[in-house]
């Protein structure tokens, strides 16, 4: 190689390092002003709450005032091993959230998937009405619906009109702490415990923790399902409309039946999908505080309150903001936990 060339060479090198570095500062100044504002209004809010929760500030002044105290993991450990009532306020809130999320997540997936399949069929006539209708309760406000679901679920509501038409008296839905599982245990006999009843985790007990969703706790469960599978709806749509119409036919042709090519085709396809729905819904889950606010205050007998809603009373109602923020963290510590496992279980499985 002759010295020019060697010179062309650097001199194009150079330029095209030049070129490459104005584009990475292009880059960070048009993403600089949503980087501030995410560390503004988030990462500042997350490190003041992370504060709050090692603190014994009680809601007065500022929290970095130097008169309030620094408690280091006192909160934590009062909550999870203090044994008293805030340990197993946080139990009975844990228990009354994983029977929401264990719930409300595998059945609004697949409700939504199955209304995404039946709206996008070609010979659906009305595809537009039909998406419009199952979309509109996820537009409607959440303390709307729950008022409406206040007046079908009362004790002379709607629905237990039409579960008398069975011969049968319904409950008083949003009055009643009794669990679903323990009913169903009674009905064979089962109505106590045994060796269950005498070991507790957070200060409930084992046959507590299997009482399942109480009867409030249901219709809230219901609400959430009808509230939020068409949102999930629409994405099951957008992935459905990526799926060529070849490859359904192929699968047709090969004899596969409706439900095969729901099973074998379209649902391992909208993986990818399937994942984002999972994850949106095990977080929305987790974090569900506007129905128990607006519909139970956390009744009948606790078995409604969630952490969410068990963070909002200790910061706000019991000024225990130290002990409400570390509720805040755990919640967040057991989502993070929770989206790892399904996405690694997600991903073993392709």
């Amino acid at each position: 190689m002759t010295t020019q060339q060697k010179t062309a060479t650097v001199t194009a090198r150079t330029g095209r390092n030049r070129f490459a570095r104005q584009q990475a500062a292009a880059g960070w100044l048009f993403t600089l002003p949503a980087l501030v504002l995410v560390a503004l209004f988030v990462g500042l809010p997350v490190l003041m709450a992370a504060w709050v929760s090692v603190s014994g500030w009680r809601g007065r002044g500022s929290p970095f005032s130097g008169d309030v105290p620094f408690v280091g993991l006192d909160n934590y450990q009062t909550l999870l091993a203090g044994g008293g009532l805030a340990t197993q306020d946080l139990g009975t809130a844990l228990r009354n959230n994983l029977w929401y999320v264990l719930l409300v997540v595998p059945t609004q997936t697949v409700v939504a998937l199955l209304l995404a399949v039946a709206v996008n069929q070609r010979a659906l006539k009305g595809r537009g009405f039909f998406r419009t209708a199952f979309y509109f309760p996820s537009v409607t406000s959440s303390v709307a619906i729950v008022v409406v679901f206040l007046f079908l679920f009362g004790a002379s509501g709607a629905v237990n009109q039409v579960i008398g038409w069975f011969g049968v008296n319904g409950p008083n839905w949003f009055a009643d702490p009794r669990g679903v599982l323990h009913l169903l245990l009674g009905v064979v006999g089962v109505d106590s415990g045994g060796a269950l009843a005498d070991h507790d985790v957070l200060g409930i007990s084992l046959w507590e923790w299997l009482a399942g969703p109480s009867v409030a706790m249901s219709a809230l469960i219901i609400l959430a399902v009808f509230t939020t599978s068409g949102t999930f709806m629409l994405l099951f749509l957008a992935g459905l409309q990526n799926i060529s119409a070849e490859v359904g036919e192929a699968a047709t042709v090969d004899g596969a039946s409706a439900w095969q090519r729901l099973r074998y085709v379209t649902v391992p396809m909208l993986r990818p999908v399937l994942f984002t729905v999972l994850t949106l819904g095990l977080v929305g889950t987790w974090q569900v505080f506007d129905q128990v606010y607006t519909g139970t205050q956390g009744g009948p007998a606790k078995t409604t309150i969630t952490p969410a809603y068990l963070s909002y009373t200790a910061s706000f109602e019991q000024q225990q903001w130290g002990q409400g923020a570390a509720i805040a963290f755990l919640l967040f510590f057991i989502i993070v936990v929770l989206t790892v496992v399904q996405r690694a279980f997600l991903r073993d499985n392709r």
